[in-house]
């Protein structure tokens, strides 16, 4: 069985500024929320950046933040608290592969969290029961599993060096991401929507900087697997990386500008009817 990944707050972070892009996007094909003040639960917190976002939008909700992960969690308390606009923000334990609402929420969203947790399609039901009625299921999860910063991953993972320590899924660890259309169609089942749910697609093209920025971008979410298996043995972490780091050189080339890094993302929102 596969240890859980741990998780840097501030690697993830060094990258903040396109990371956090798609879920603006995502805020912005959100309706308002019956709620008044409106009960909000962000699901895959991490360090917290994101999820205060929240509260610039809705400034008096209660905003909740559920990670698993202790160290995010641990980041993600220098943000909670009492809002500007009259609201709080509070973060927890929790997760997302089993998490059940124990109250009525006006907004369940999470943003770049599902992808690591296998069959999350089917918790949709459970989460969207739990809406009020008016409320919003939001999320976005990346698409890029195909693209060669993860294929190569899963390929040298699967590699005769690598196989016996690493080959038992660290490196293809998100095939169980659907389509847009798989998505739309698992939330188009869903009872008493007040529309048909908005399900879309955007690719982002990013100029990263810096020295070999697609692997410094992966130590941050893709690489977490391998970095925990190899954590207690430098010289095959080291060893791991340096071919990787090759590998990715040649896929991503740097430019005279930077390295061009195109990012595919899967968002999804869907409404429940409000009452007449």
């Amino acid at each position: 069985m596969q240890a859980a990944a741990t998780w840097d707050p501030q690697q993830y972070l060094r990258h903040a500024t396109h990371r956090t892009r798609p879920f603006h996007d995502l805020l912005a094909r959100i309706s308002e929320l019956p709620g008044h003040p409106p009960r909000i639960a962000d699901i895959g917190c991490g360090p917290g950046n994101v999820t205060v976002l929240l509260t610039h939008r809705w400034p008096d909700a209660h905003v909740t933040g559920y990670d698993s992960s202790p160290d995010m969690l641990e980041a993600a308390k220098s943000y909670e608290g009492a809002t500007p606009g009259g609201g709080r923000l509070d973060f927890a334990h929790a997760d997302a592969a089993h998490w059940t609402p124990d109250q009525t929420y006006d907004l369940i969203v999470s943003n770049a969290a599902l992808q690591w947790v296998q069959g999350h399609a089917d918790r949709f039901p459970a989460w969207y029961e739990h809406l009020a009625p008016g409320g919003t299921l939001a999320f976005q999860v990346p698409g890029n599993f195909t693209s060669p910063s993860h294929a190569l991953l899963g390929e040298l993972c699967d590699a005769p060096q690598w196989r016996d320590r690493l080959g038992d899924g660290h490196g293809r660890r998100f095939i169980h991401i659907l389509e847009p259309a798989g998505y739309l169609e698992r939330l188009s089942g869903l009872p008493g929507l007040a529309d048909e749910p908005d399900v879309w697609k955007t690719t982002y093209v990013q100029l990263l900087q810096g020295e070999d920025p697609v692997l410094d971008w992966t130590k941050g979410t893709a690489l977490r697997p391998v970095l925990t298996a190899l954590a207690d043995d430098s010289a095959a972490r080291g060893e791991f990386l340096a071919q990787y780091r090759d590998l990715l050189r040649k896929a991503y080339p740097a430019g005279p500008r930077g390295t061009v890094f195109p990012f595919r993302r899967i968002f999804a929102v869907v409404r429940k009817k409000a009452v007449q």
